[in-house]
């Protein structure tokens, strides 16, 4: 339990609901996004079983899954994973449709409980507007009105803290605007801002919403896509890079294009966050070495 408590923390800044029971299906955590979503405060809802008349969950046909067909319990019984489309009880009394995720918990091979994770079908998670619901981590790069690097840095650690507790993956993809200070010398800073902003604005309409994009400084960017996206890598990351190089600044009736280098990776079993930073960049520096406007995957 010690281990997992430090994990705490870490849940209350996602804009997915949380909630951890033991094997009774009593609720010992109740992240910030489950009382935005359920209307139940932490306090209302610790310490009681999650099959007492709160979430109360449905599915399409009506039918109480409580006691017949609950995720949450079928998984500490089993160990297995799962996801399924609910709707839960609002604390004002209407239904929420939510897909929910459960995922067990164990010590010392056995099970000591499980996590469920759900998110609120009925809106659209953008990650932006999520950031300004927690203003300590929403800081946003003035000139391309991405996320800085503070920002970057918050997600990051919170894409890995969700690998280790439940194992859902990310991949980071570095990218680097090839010879951009040419682009400075011969058209000037504001060219190199408008410059800057294109291709912030490319790599931006490139991405799922839930996925983040972030100015890492000077002409670097970072891409962070949440979930097992290794079969699409090389295709997402292709579109980034063909979606740039068809983009353009005009001036003085002339189109000023750019292009970029990327370097993909996918988090592995035993890294630390710095490990899939470190191999990304490296992969970044392989395709500048290699050519340039090209993508690099491992």
């Amino acid at each position: 339990m010690k281990e997992l408590m430090s994990f705490w923390k870490i849940f209350d800044h996602f804009y997915e609901g949380v909630y951890y029971v033991d094997n009774e299906r009593k609720i010992l955590y109740w992240n910030k996004a489950a009382e935005k979503i359920s209307g139940y405060k932490a306090e209302e809802v610790i310490n009681q079983f999650c099959y007492d008349n709160i979430l109360d969950h449905v599915n399409d046909c009506g039918r109480q899954l409580c006691f017949d067909g609950c995720p949450l319990y079928a998984t500490i019984q089993d160990r297995q994973s799962r996801e399924a489309g609910v709707y839960l009880h609002h604390k004002e009394g209407h239904r929420v449709a939510v897909s929910v995720r459960t995922v067990p918990i164990e010590r010392d091979g056995q099970v000591i409980g499980a996590i469920e994770v759900f998110v609120d079908d009925s809106v659209q998670h953008d990650l932006y507007k999520s950031l300004e619901n927690y203003k300590e981590l929403a800081h946003l790069d003035s000139l391309t009105e991405l996320a800085n690097r503070r920002t970057i840095d918050s997600f990051a650690e919170i894409r890995m803290a969700e690998y280790r507790a439940l194992n859902t993956p990310f991949a980071i993809v570095m990218i680097d605007i090839d010879d951009f200070s040419s682009i400075n010398n011969q058209h000037g800073h504001d060219i190199g801002d408008e410059v800057l902003k294109i291709v912030a604005k490319t790599l931006k309409n490139s991405v799922r919403q839930s996925d983040l994009v972030g100015r890492y400084g000077g002409e670097e960017f970072i891409v962070i896509l949440i979930g097992d996206v290794e079969d699409q890598l090389a295709i997402i990351s292709e579109k980034m890079r063909m979606l740039v190089e068809n983009a353009y600044v005009r001036q003085d009736e002339k189109d000023i294009r750019v292009t970029i280098s990327c370097g993909a990776t996918i988090v592995q079993e035993h890294d630390e966050l710095i490990d899939v930073i470190r191999r990304a960049d490296k992969l970044l520096y392989e395709s500048k070495h290699a050519g340039k406007n090209r993508v690099t995957i491992k």
